[in-house]
């Protein structure tokens, strides 16, 4: 069963991707759903064995490689991290697949598609299950790899092309991060295997040895910490390497709902959940994660106001959602980290796959600003969208209420002992209210407002049929509900759900200020959020004309800054493309492609290989004697270093002395 959770996905992709075209497209998708169920079954399985029976399984399949001190093995790890993060990702894997059923149906092109997303999720439980860290970036790799296919699933148009792009490279300077962090890893500790490295930190920590690293001098942990953050700042899509994310929705609306809900963007955070027991000991990483974190879940909530397509909207929700996970793993907080990105799993997915619903309902048109009206024509996609922007924005007893919150009376507790945990506390209650804002504002402009559709769409326009209405059934009923059911699980002192699968110094322990907390304190982002839910629905109510005035007149700066995402992408443009664009140029290709490549290319190494091979035929003499000489004296040259290791030097300079005049030997004779 451990292996048949991991396996059946990567069988489903083997067979539609070799032999779609014989199963059909009806055959495809039976085998297709029937192993995303089974994979589910299996994961609810194996999390109540594992977390709620308290049965660690490690399981070792066979050896990889072993060279030296590297000893490799394709090993499993199932504990309570892994058992919750496979619920969630082939939870909604399985949903995703029945809703593109329907959603991809007239696709010509849906066997192909149906398969990425087995493959997508086959590498996201690679990288969920290893219990090793070259284990864990194969499966990093190949959900990079998975989600260019899935961006670039239309491959014909421009703009997926660039999508696709974008993210594997942005992508790749993450993982490059990522691979430094492993090989650090490795050179001081001599293993990649996760229980070996975490029984090693605290020694390291003890002897406070430090590193050379880019010509600076840096604390081991410290940097080991800030490299696989790296890794989490490219995949989880954190500020500086964000701005794949938005620009990723150019795939068809599930991948949107895959990525963003719980596999790619998410593996950043497992990353840190994985090497608690590392970073746990370095404060400065942990103050660095902090400070991203929340002004990540700043940035993106503050752009997302400004957003008018549908599902940019929602995607940078999700960049701002990660910033909460970021920051509070960065406090120690990681249980909390989890049980966010378990709720913002399913409301988020609900968000995405209504918002697939919307856009296939009224002919592919994505912009806010030509919709409008709809909560007549779709009351359902409309009831079902309300109550994924309630759990998003922490209405109270919904699934967010219990996960973001948590989150911010953490941070306000640890506030009296460290000034990143009191900047994070600030700046995500301020963010709280611009996802509130957001959120009312996309259900104004889609469902509320005066339509301002072509009536040409609206004419034909249906409500969900079933597999497109029965996941969003499934993932609004989670929305409502998970929080609750988890809360007594993941949070409090005295649970032992986790069972040492996340790691938490002693000192840092600070559960009973949480418990004093006052409730007017805690209550604060659930008024923030609330008052950005009304000013958003007066706003778009009742100052509809003055909208204009407000944004281009009154704050003409402050809307263009917004607007212009912070400035980010100019930046990023304007100075760091062309520096790495001129480099490429000058150092690639004009002297290394175009210069020694082609000199030592097919025409370089033609000359080379035409010159001393006809010097070489003079060594062809046709005398047997000659033969056995030179082969005499090879033998004799390497018996003479095998014995003589330390003469080597002067055995070469005897070898020269004979070999050149033996060269002049043959030139004569050949002559003659």
């Amino acid at each position: 069963m451990y292996i048949l959770v991991i396996l059946l996905p990567l069988l489903s992709f083997m067979l539609l991707g070799l032999g779609g075209r014989y199963f059909g497209k009806q055959g495809s998708i039976i085998i297709a759903v029937s192993c995303m169920l089974l994979t589910v079954i299996c994961a609810f399985t194996i999390f109540y064995e594992v977390a709620l029976c308290q049965s660690v399984c490690n399981i070792k399949i066979l050896n990889w490689m072993n060279l030296g001190v590297l000893n490799l093995t394709w090993g499993f790890l199932f504990d309570t991290l892994t058992a919750v993060m496979l619920v969630v990702v082939t939870g909604i894997s399985c949903l995703v697949h029945i809703y593109s059923v329907n959603y991809m149906n007239s696709d010509p092109h849906i066997i192909r598609f149906i398969s990425y997303l087995s493959l997508f999720t086959f590498f996201m439980l690679m990288l969920i299950t290893a219990d090793n860290l070259f284990q864990m970036f194969l499966g990093w790799e190949g959900v990079g790899l998975a989600s260019y296919l899935l961006i670039n699933f239309w491959f014909t148009r421009m703009q997926a092309n660039k999508s696709a792009l974008k993210a594997i490279i942005l992508n790749r300077v993450g993982d490059f991060g990522l691979a430094l962090g492993i090989f650090a890893i490795f050179m001081v500790y001599k293993s990649l295997d996760f229980a070996t490295i975490f029984a090693l930190v605290p020694i390291a920590e003890l002897t406070n040895d430090n590193i050379i690293f880019l010509g600076a001098e840096f604390n081991i942990v410290t940097l080991i910490g800030l490299l696989l953050f790296v890794g989490t700042i490219g995949k989880s899509a954190q500020l500086g390497l964000h701005m794949w994310l938005p620009d990723a929705m150019e795939g068809p609306t599930p991948v949107s709902a895959l990525i963003h809900a719980a596999t790619m963007v998410t593996a950043g955070v497992f990353v840190l959940l994985r090497t608690s027991p590392l970073i746990s000991y370095s404060s400065t990483a942990l103050v660095i994660i902090t400070i991203f974190g929340a002004l990540t879940a700043l940035f993106a909530a503050t752009v997302g106001v400004v957003q008018n397509d549908l599902k940019r909207v929602i995607a940078y929700s999700t960049c701002s959602q990660l910033g909460y996970m970021v920051f509070s793993s960065g406090l120690l907080n990681y249980n909390a980290s989890l049980f966010h990105l378990t709720t913002h799993a399913f409301f988020k997915a609900l968000l995405f796959l209504s918002a697939g619903v919307i856009i296939h309902a009224i002919s592919e048109e994505q912009d806010m600003r030509k919709m409008g009206g709809l909560v007549k024509l779709l009351p359902y996609t409309y009831v079902i969208i309300l109550i994924g922007s309630l759990a998003l924005i922490g209405f109270p007893f919904l699934a967010g209420f219990y996960s973001k919150d948590v989150i911010l009376e953490y941070a306000f507790s640890k506030s009296y002992y460290q000034w990143d945990a009191e900047f994070a506390y600030f700046l995500g209650t301020i963010a709280a209210f611009f996802t509130a804002f957001y959120s009312f504002r996309l259900i104004m402009l889609t469902f509320i407002f005066k339509t301002n559709s072509n009536i040409t769409r609206l004419l034909n326009i249906e409500e969900a049929p079933l597999f497109l209405g029965l996941p969003l059934f499934i993932l609004a009923f989670f929305s409502i509900f998970i929080g609750f059911i988890l809360k007594d699980m993941f949070i409090g002192l005295g649970s032992p759900f986790f069972n040492n699968a996340l790691f938490n110094l002693p000192l840092n322990n600070i559960y009973l200020e949480l418990e004093f907390t006052p409730a007017m304190i805690k209550l604060i982002p659930v008024f923030f959020s609330l008052f950005g839910a009304l000013f958003s629905v007066y706003a778009y109510s009742f100052l509809t004309k003055n909208l204009y005035l407000l944004k281009f007149q009154q704050l003409p700066k402050l809307y263009y800054f917004i607007m212009k995402k912070w400035y980010f992408d100019i930046l990023v443009n304007s100075f760091i493309v062309p520096t790495f664009m001129n480099f490429a140029y000058n150092i690639s290709f004009k002297y290394l492609d175009r210069g020694l490549f082609e000199m030592m290319g097919p025409s370089g190494f033609s000359k080379i290989f035409d010159h001393y091979s006809k010097k070489a035929v003079n060594l062809q003499t046709g005398f047997i004697y000659h033969y056995a000489f030179v082969i005499i004296i090879g033998l004799i040259m390497f018996l003479t270093l095998f014995l003589f290791s330390d003469l080597y030097e002067y055995i070469i300079f005897f070898l020269c002395l004979i070999y050149l005049p033996f060269l002049n030997i043959f030139k004569i004779q050949n002559n003659i």
